[in-house]
């Protein structure tokens, strides 16, 4: 990512912040203290900022986007609070989850509030210009992302229960709902915010966020793997330990040999395990060049997000919406 680029992005971060922090106030003052909690802790914003530069490529700006951009922020957030509370998480990244400090009724809560305030915000649309029907079909489309991410969390629970290991496309449509959905509805959102859209844009633009969320869940199942504890907040293999099904992880089982294979199984879903198990199984995994493989397979859904907008004149949106999509697939953490 060339500096440009990442100046505007930090600067989006900033505008995007106080926007939702100016949205999430209320009493008692303690639940909209724990919504704010993952918000206040950081976080590169990609979603909203991809809605930004989306409605900045047909021409509107960014106090145009901006409820949008907000709307799937709250939606990112609300899954990751009730995320941790499924999995009994005690942190993320880092810092403490929302449940363990706020207590689970308040945590339960906050993940409420953060889903309701996405549809007020968004349904409280301040831009005077934007068409009634852009605004229902908005609307219609972030409720159908909340129950894509819904039905991907719940198939993501089935696979971890299944004593077997599924199939990468089973892997990879479970992703396309629990995580993609999100990436798709943050662009179509943008699109559709900056009222001089065709539905073939918002459908171009929908395919490019779908392709860039796929991507990025398959990058982020990497670096669960080979991740640099320092800068993910998470322990080296801390996948492996916590036996979640990902990509790299199904690879694995499905090409190692019999005997690496009952190394990576003796401490999968084993969080007792000592550390050098795990980083033995850690290595095995390595050795297989799964990243590679990983890499060579995100790219596949990076080249149909660049050709979902091949056909626009180049722009300086098109080309940060294109840094970004790159910047996903290249990071480390």
């Amino acid at each position: 990512m060339d500096a440009e680029t990442k100046k505007e992005m930090e600067s989006q971060v900033l505008t995007v912040n106080d926007f939702i922090d100016a949205s999430l106030l209320g009493t008692p003052q303690e639940l909209y203290r724990a919504s704010r909690h993952y918000i206040q802790s950081g976080g590169k914003r990609l979603r909203p900022i991809m809605t930004i530069v989306s409605c900045e490529m047909f021409g509107g700006t960014k106090e145009d986007a901006l409820p949008a951009a907000s709307a799937v922020e709250f939606i990112h957030n609300f899954s990751l609070v009730h995320d941790d509370i499924m999995d009994n998480d005690d942190f993320r990244h880092g810092i403490s989850t929302v449940h363990k400090i706020f207590g689970l009724p308040l945590a339960i809560l906050s993940g409420d509030i953060l889903f309701s305030k996405a549809f007020q915000i968004l349904s409280h649309n301040t831009n005077d210009l934007l068409k009634k029907d852009s605004l229902v079909d908005m609307l219609r489309r972030l409720s159908t992302a909340c129950i894509e991410i819904c039905e991907g969390q719940a198939q993501d629970m089935y696979l971890t229960k299944l004593e077997s290991f599924p199939m990468e496309d089973e892997y990879l449509k479970m992703i396309s709902k629990k995580t993609a959905a999100l990436f798709e509805v943050s662009c179509s959102l943008g699109a559709l915010s900056s009222r001089n859209v065709s539905d073939k844009d918002v459908h171009n633009l929908a395919l490019f966020g779908r392709n860039s969320g796929i991507a990025f869940q398959l990058i982020d199942d990497l670096i669960g793997i080979k991740g640099d504890s320092k800068q993910t907040g998470k322990s080296v293999g801390n996948d492996v330990r916590e036996g979640k099904k990902t990509f790299p992880i199904l690879l694995s089982i499905k090409t190692v040999e019999p005997i690496k294979r009952e190394k990576i199984l003796k401490v999968f879903g084993n969080k007792f395990c000592n550390n050098l198990d795990v980083e033995e199984a850690v290595k095995i995994i390595s050795s297989l060049q799964i990243e590679e493989t990983v890499r060579t397979e995100a790219m596949k859904y990076v080249q149909k997000a660049v050709d979902s907008v091949s056909n626009y004149e180049e722009s300086h949106s098109k080309k940060m919406l294109l840094d970004i999509l790159f910047f996903i697939v290249n990071r480390s953490k």
